[in-house]
């Protein structure tokens, strides 16, 4: 075994086993923290690829920045309720057998595929050909995301606001 499969494989169960956490989880603090590690596992894996720029953006972006704010509101939303916050997983059962079955459906999906076991070699720069694949030919869902996400924050804004 080479350092990279056994490397993927360390990040394989950290990603599910984090995943899992995040779930089930009772304390809301702890399962952000847990998710916190899942996005810093997905960058180990976009390092694994080569792909250091969406590794990056990963630590920075969701694992550093979207953590933060999420930690930052549990922390706000505690202190005006008065009282600790904890995560339900009232639905579990339904969850796992919609889970098994989305299992199922990309296992019979991959077992269809021949699978390559030689990775083709890089031979371009990937963080300029992701940007000039941004810009260019994903221009329209790129800006259609930035929409999105202002948004999403003028929703969040307004649900936040007090009543008066």
């Amino acid at each position: 075994m080479t350092t990279e499969v056994i490397a993927f494989w360390a990040l394989a169960v950290t990603l599910v086993g984090s995943g899992l956490a995040v779930v089930l989880s009772k304390n809301l603090f702890h399962a952000v923290l847990w998710l916190a590690l899942s996005l810093v596992g997905t960058a180990g894996v976009f390092l694994l690829l080569e792909a250091e720029y969406l590794a990056a953006v990963q630590l920075l972006l969701y694992a550093g920045g979207i953590i933060t704010i999420v930690v930052f509101a549990i922390v706000v939303t505690e202190r005006l309720v008065g009282q600790r916050l904890s995560q339900t997983t009232g639905r579990i059962a339904a969850g796992t057998i919609v889970s098994a079955g989305l299992l199922a459906l990309v296992l019979r999906t991959v077992a269809q595929q021949p699978l390559v076991t030689t990775r083709p070699p890089i031979t371009d720069d990937l963080t300029r050909s992701l940007g000039e694949a941004l810009l260019t030919r994903y221009v329209l869902p790129f800006e259609l995301l930035a929409f999105l996400m202002l948004a999403a924050l003028l929703g969040a804004t307004y649900f936040a606001r007090p009543d008066d």
